[in-house]
C-alpha cells in the first residue's frame, strides 16, 4: 500500500515504516506526531482510488524522528579579470519524518 500526499508544498510517494525528509519543522519536537490530511493519490490490494483534488477521508500519521541538515552546498562567484570571488557554504535544514500508518 502506498500513498501520495503533499505536504508543505511537496508531493511525495509514501509507503508504511519510510522516513523522508521535509522542510523543517520549527517549533516541534522529536517524538512528536503528526497527522496529514492532504492525500491525493492511495493505492492498496482493492486497487487505485483518485482524489478531486483530495481523497475523502484519508490521513497519513507520522512521528517526527529529528532534525537533520542536509549535505553542503558550495556557493562560488567569480568575475573574471577584477580580481573579485566569494565562496560561501549553505546546508538547509530539514525534519526526517517516519510513516506510521495510511489510513482512509
Amino acid at each position: 500500500m502506498y500513498a501520495i500526499v503533499e505536504i508543505a508544498g511537496m508531493q511525495l510517494k509514501v509507503e508504511n515504516g519510510m522516513k523522508i525528509w521535509v522542510p523543517y519543522m520549527e517549533n516541534h519536537d522529536e517524538g512528536e506526531k503528526f497527522t496529514f490530511d492532504r492525500v491525493l493519490l492511495i493505492a492498496d490490494d482493492s486497487g487505485i482510488k483518485v482524489g478531486k483534488p483530495l481523497v475523502d477521508g484519508a490521513f497519513i500519521e507520522t512521528t517526527l524522528v529529528n532534525h537533520a541538515k542536509g549535505p553542503k552546498l558550495v556557493v562560488f562567484k567569480k568575475r573574471r579579470r577584477t580580481g573579485y570571488n566569494k565562496k560561501r557554504g549553505h546546508r538547509q535544514h530539514y525534519s526526517v519524518l517516519k510513516i506510521d500508518n495510511i489510513k482512509m
